[in-house]
């Protein structure tokens, strides 16, 4: 559990929002390295949804794209808990292909991140965005074939062999940086 002793050990709760996993995998990863210097939770949204977050000293919040929008639990999630969000050092980093361009992979210039940030009232005080993975192995019937199609319109890997991570570690890395500095 948490340190309750003489000194005060930051606490930090991780919450992921993933369709196949690999937001949880990048949570996972900034929890390596935030937890070098702060205890850090790592918990589903589903699982934060019954969580007092007053415990937590900084909260972040990693959330998927699939079909052009987050699922409808991050925002639950988010409005919830809107006052508890905005009253601590928090961050929100969203996980989606598009951000394997680099010209849409900031968060100033990610389309999906702009328009999820107009949809809540939550003012995150750190924000990124990290390109996803692609693994038609993995997904559905529909899935490989709706997201094939969208990669054909993007210029994107089609074939159904495909697995490919597009995420670049670094930058994670760097955003976990930014989380143990605020």
């Amino acid at each position: 559990m948490f340190n309750e002793g003489k000194y005060h050990m930051t606490n930090v709760l991780i919450v992921y929002s993933t369709t196949d996993g690999h937001t949880k995998k990048i949570c996972q990863h900034l929890q390596s390295i935030i937890e070098q210097q702060h205890q850090v939770k790592l918990l589903s949204v589903a699982e934060a949804m019954d969580t007092d977050l007053s415990h937590f000293d900084k909260i972040i919040l990693g959330a998927s794209i699939r079909y052009g929008t987050h699922h409808p639990d991050v925002f639950a999630f988010i409005k919830k808990n809107l006052h508890i969000l905005d009253s601590k050092p928090s961050a929100f980093f969203s996980v989606n292909l598009v951000a394997r361009k680099p010209i849409k992979s900031q968060p100033e210039t990610n389309p999906y991140l702009k328009k999820f940030l107009k949809k809540i009232a939550w003012q995150p005080k750190q924000l990124a965005v990290f390109a996803g993975k692609i693994d038609y192995q993995n997904y559905s019937y529909i899935d490989r074939h709706v997201i094939s199609l969208i990669m054909w319109m993007t210029k994107g890997p089609t074939s159904f062999d495909t697995n490919v991570e597009f995420t670049n570690w670094e930058e994670v890395g760097a955003f976990a940086q930014r989380i143990i500095q605020m």
